[in-house]
């Protein structure tokens, strides 16, 4: 009995005294977890779901990339296993095979399981799902501990560790550990950003309007959602969801009238991407005057938990209500309800949810204020602005092209866009280095931030992709075991082994 007790002390004081702890199960912060590991370290990786994966592994499965040469590493590791993985599966000729183009495209299951298998390989890292984060223990500006809550028992716990990262969308962490953030968007002078601030931009082209001025305001957060096309795999909707009111999505009807994107109302108000195993991948577009998700948001990012869940299932009953409408309403006209109702959710996907996905798209939180912000100017090449998109602290390629969705509903007057949308502006987006500086606190030690990174809102439209998150994440990996290796906090970690460790992960530091 006494050695019981012993062996049981043990076993939970090596959960409060970790190399590293990583809170958000991000793609971005598995990186981390899996790079840190990878070099020695013990880490425990803390997600507020009972999944781990984020946005990958929740409905979002074809990666946003443009450019592919620009990030290898963890993330290029990542796609090569979900290709073997359906090779495996089917046989590499398969039709499954040929839908995962190369591994890029993916169920979320799949890619679940690729993440976990990452895990699986490393002894050293500690996994608490369903647990969130309390509060940050600080000691002489120093994150020293956190401290968790198991969202079955309500029971807290205090993880004490070398090295912190924030990899959570929200930006939780920092705010917890009181780093200065931004929320919101700047305006147009704060960083001489052209396309900062109140703005009506043309889907791919110019600015047409707008004051400029910077605001709170979140552009619209939504769900991707994965359904299915086999009847044997469908769990299809038999009522509409709580609250459902029609008039929510007859704006959508001016769309149709307005001919500008098609006839079939179900193709002008999702994008449908055809994934693997029969499924698609559907996103709201956010092109149509009648996009009904902005706003919807407001609140949510500084809210509590019991808030932001509520926040979360108004935003999923907008999305279900929004399907029904298309399968269902009257006036909808029959080529819509045709497509609609062809797909269903699937009864393989996230059946302790609902067969709903998990993870609401939360595109933009809280923002670091780090000892760099990335802004429009290094990001893109324009007439007018400067270009700096070079750094000598390079951990990573940005390549993305600038894209917000809206941030109001349609405004009195509004007849091509609505406000706040930057639609992939590539005509200005170039491949750009991603510098060190962006994921370090201007005051608080022990903190390393690969999510909510130091960025205008602007520039963030271009880094917030699960790609680009997962070659930060893996920077932070290598850097945390720089600053351990080395007892040097953080910001004092040498760039060039820093990048040296990188470059021999694959990693891609330098634009090509």
């Amino acid at each position: 009995m006494r050695y019981f007790y012993f062996f049981s002390i043990l076993v939970a004081s090596a959960l409060h005294a970790q190399d590293v702890v990583v809170i958000g199960g991000t793609p971005g912060g598995i990186a981390t977890a899996v790079t840190a590991a990878r070099m020695g370290h013990t880490v425990t990786l803390v997600e507020y779901h009972k999944r781990i994966g984020g946005m990958s592994a929740s409905g979002l499965g074809a990666s946003d990339i443009e450019n592919r040469a620009m990030i290898q590493g963890f993330f290029r590791e990542f796609v090569d296993r979900v290709k073997a993985q359906y090779i495996a599966a089917y046989g590499a000729d398969s039709e499954n095979v040929k839908l995962c183009k190369d591994g890029y495209w993916y169920e979320p299951r799949v890619a679940e399981q690729v993440f976990e298998g990452f895990i699986a390989e490393q002894p050293k890292i500690t996994v608490l799902k369903h647990h969130q984060l309390v509060s940050a223990e600080m000691k002489d500006d120093r994150v020293v501990a956190v401290t968790i809550m198991n969202r079955s028992t309500n029971v807290e716990q205090k993880l004490r560790a070398k090295v912190f990262v924030d990899a959570t969308y929200e930006g939780d962490l920092i705010a917890a550990a009181g780093a200065e953030f931004r929320l919101g968007r700047e305006s147009r002078d704060d960083f001489g950003e052209p396309h900062a601030g109140h703005i009506y931009n043309v889907p791919g082209g110019e600015r047409i309007g707008g004051t400029g001025a910077g605001d709170k305001r979140m552009q619209a957060f939504t769900f991707r959602i994965p359904l299915s096309s086999n009847v044997e795999n469908q769990v299809p909707l038999v009522a509409a969801p709580a609250g459902y009111d029609r008039t929510r999505y007859v704006g959508y009807f001016d769309d149709l009238k307005g001919g500008r994107f098609g006839s079939n109302l179900t193709t002008i108000a999702f994008t449908v991407r055809k994934l693997p195993n029969d499924k698609v991948e559907l996103n709201m577009k956010p092109v149509p005057l009648g996009f009904v998700f902005a706003e919807e948001n407001a609140g949510y990012i500084e809210a509590a938990w019991p808030e932001r869940e509520r926040i979360t299932a108004k935003i999923r009953d907008l999305s279900l209500g929004l399907l029904w409408f298309l399968q269902h309403d009257s006036e909808v006209p029959e080529n819509a309800h045709e497509t609609a109702l062809k797909y269903q959710p699937c009864r393989d996907e996230f059946p302790e949810y609902n067969h709903f996905p998990f993870q609401l798209y939360v595109r933009e939180g809280r923002r670091l204020v780090g000892e760099f912000t990335l802004s429009e100017r290094n990001i893109t090449e324009q007439h007018g602005l400067p270009s700096e998109r070079m750094h000598e602290d390079a951990i990573a390629v940005g390549e993305f092209p600038i894209d917000s969705f809206p941030m109001q509903k349609r405004q009195p007057g509004d007849t091509v866009v609505l406000e706040g949308y930057l639609g992939m502006l590539k005509k200005i987006t170039r491949p750009y280095q991603i510098p060190y500086r962006i994921m370090i606190p201007k005051k608080i030690d022990g903190l390393i931030v690969p999510v909510p990174a130091s960025t205008t809102h602007v520039a963030f439209s271009s880094i917030r992709l699960e790609p680009t998150w997962m070659a930060l994440g893996q920077a932070a990996g290598v850097a945390a075991h720089l600053a351990i290796l080395n007892d040097t906090p953080l910001r004092r970690v040498l760039i060039e082994p820093l990048q040296t460790l990188l470059q021999q992960q694959g990693q891609v530091i330098q634009p090509q």
